[in-house]
């Protein structure tokens, strides 16, 4: 009997049906294709969808990607880039509102040089191919919230939070000791409260572009370098017993007592590494001992020569004494801690000796009188005045051998301060007052001195314009600071200049003599040649207070030859041409 499913296989017969069977096999390959085709669709689907996610994500910020605040999911980066900057530009100028402790700031964007990098604040967010199912999923769905890339330009925000760090800072009391008339007094620490710029620059950064909220600060705590310790110890061991008593040098055998009172100004103790170290101020120190010093400190004196009743005489050199400040400085920190009875030394002091010794000065060789030179002037208060200086500033020079004198360098910069008057001057080829008219008698003076005692030319300049008064071609003017006379000591001795002048009267010539003292080394003769080369002056017409009217004369030039010759000897060791042209002196008439 049939199943009611099918043939009952316990009545089916070994060989079974040949043409039942073929029918079954059949709809099994067709239910089979139909599945595997089935198959293929559901992957190709699966494919594509699969493909699309991965290029859609490959380039496409995440969905649900903020930057500060912004909605840029699923942008391609251009697009929130631009979407960034659009959203964004309103609030760039915003301020900052800082909120410190009860006070509060404003920080202009602007002005502090804060601004947003829209690129690098998008270049944040990952976006990436990837094959990884979560990976794309996580690019699809999973985008998340992101700061805005904020920048600074210079230190712009820097200088602005110092400004408000020190509004708000409370500094710190530092321990100290204070040393006053009537004692030392102690400043015990205290900590204070300062604003961490660091930190503060980026909590500003952070909260920038502002969203409206202020930004609160804290204030971090200021520890004092020194302690409440450390001041008690310094006040026991050293500030109390400078105090407690005077302290008494000796000066040339003469006890000085310096009273706590005294000294007190001149003591002070410093932070060094947590600590109070003792110091003294040298300074105020040399204020205290001023009247002992005017006893004990000397200045050294270099040995000289000097013409007593017309011949040369040494002068003996003079050690100096002076303080030794550095010693006084080291010996006052430990006398003021000393206990009484010990509080007593004698002033350190140190020896100064002469540059120039008395030995040094006699080898010299400055023994006689080897030329002498003199100008006369006629009579003029300001001449009196500014020649007299220039004199005094001149007389008693030594040139060592090799060394040259320069009248500027002696004399100083013609001025008020410096002895001088106004006077007559040239200046241009036309007469001027300016100071220091007639020193000019000095420079020629003193140049003939040193031309008749063989010494090496080394920088004159004549006149302008020739001055009767002065021998022709032989002669200088100077001018400050760039026309200057000077000569060089090229012998193997000494040389003394010494300078004489008998001011002028309404009756009488003023007169200027050089001298210079050495041993001879040259007979001098000078020959003065023809005038030659002549020419004519003009006329001009100037205005102004200032101006001198002058009756004019012509130009020439001229050739000095100098002879030298060994003391006593008639052979022409060698010869020197100086050669000068002098312009015309031009008629000035003033208007």
């Amino acid at each position: 009997m049939s199943s009611l499913f099918g043939p009952d296989r316990d009545d089916h017969d070994e060989t079974g049906d040949s043409g039942d069977t073929g029918a079954g096999t059949e709809r099994g390959h067709r239910d089979r294709n139909l599945l595997r085709w089935l198959f293929v669709v559901v992957l190709a689907v699966v494919a594509a969808v699969y493909l699309a996610g991965y290029a859609f994500a490959s380039d496409r910020l995440p969905q649900g990607t903020e930057v500060a605040g912004v909605d840029v999911g699923g942008r391609h980066p251009d697009e929130a880039r631009r979407d960034l900057a659009r959203e964004l530009r309103p609030r760039l100028d915003d301020p900052v509102e800082l909120v410190v402790g009860s006070r509060t700031f404003s920080v202009d964007p602007e002005a502090s040089g804060l601004d947003v990098d829209v690129a690098a604040s998008v270049a944040q967010v990952p976006v990436g191919r990837s094959w990884n199912p979560a990976d794309m999923w996580e690019n699809l769905v999973g985008g998340g919230e992101y700061d805005a890339v904020v920048i600074t330009i210079d230190d712009l925000l820097t200088n602005r939070l110092e400004e408000i760090a020190q509004k708000v800072a409370e500094p710190a009391v530092e321990g100290g000791v204070r040393f006053t008339r009537s004692g030392a007094e102690p400043t015990y620490p205290d900590a204070g409260r300062v604003l961490d710029v660091e930190a503060a620059e980026a909590a500003v950064t952070a909260a920038y572009p502002s969203g409206g909220e202020p930004v609160e600060l804290e204030r971090v705590v200021d520890e004092p370098e020194i302690t409440s310790d450390e001041v008690g110890r310094a006040m026991k061991e050293f500030a109390n017993p400078a105090m407690s008593a005077p302290v008494t040098y000796t000066v040339g055998g003469e006890p000085v007592v310096l009273q706590p009172s005294r000294f007190a100004r001149a003591l002070s103790m410093r932070a060094e590494d947590g600590e109070l170290v003792p110091a003294v101020d040298t300074k105020v120190l040399r204020k205290v001992f001023r009247p002992a010093m005017v006893t004990l400190a000397a200045k050294p004196r270099n040995a000289t020569v000097e013409i007593v009743d017309g011949r040369p005489r040494v002068v003996p050199a003079k050690n100096g004494v002076s303080i030794d400040w550095d010693r006084v400085e080291r010996s006052f920190l430990r006398l003021v801690t000393a206990e009484e009875g010990k509080r007593e030394l004698e002033m350190p002091t140190a020896l100064k000796r002469p540059e120039r010794t008395t030995k040094e000065a006699r080898e010299l060789g400055i023994v006689e009188e080897v030329s002498e030179f003199t100008t006369y002037y006629p009579h003029a208060d300001y001449r009196n005045i500014n020649i007299g200086r220039a004199a005094e500033l001149i007389d008693g020079t030594i040139l060592e051998p090799g060394e040259t004198f320069s009248l500027n360098e002696t004399v100083g910069e013609r001025t008020a301060e410096n002895g001088f008057a106004q006077g007559t001057i040239i200046s241009n080829g036309v007469f001027k007052e300016d100071f220091g008219g007639g020193v000019s008698q000095v420079a020629t003076t003193t140049f003939n001195a040193a031309f008749f005692a063989g010494l090496e030319d080394v920088e004159h300049k004549p006149h302008s314009f020739y001055i009767d008064r002065y021998p022709v071609g032989r002669e200088a003017t100077v001018a400050w600071p760039v026309v200057d006379l000077r000569f060089k000591n090229d012998t193997d001795h000494g040389v003394l200049i010494q300078t004489v002048h008998t001011p002028s009267s309404f009756s009488n010539q003023g007169a200027l003599t050089v001298r210079m003292w050495s041993t001879k080394v040259w007979d001098i003769e000078s020959i003065t040649g023809e005038r030659y080369a002549f020419t004519s002056p003009e006329t001009r017409v100037l205005t102004g207070e200032e101006c001198i009217p002058n009756d004019g004369y012509g130009g020439f030039q001229i050739d000095v030859t100098r002879v030298f010759r060994r003391p006593g000897e008639s052979e022409v060791v060698r010869r020197e041409v100086m050669h000068t042209t002098y312009t015309p002196s031009d008629t000035v008439v003033c208007r």
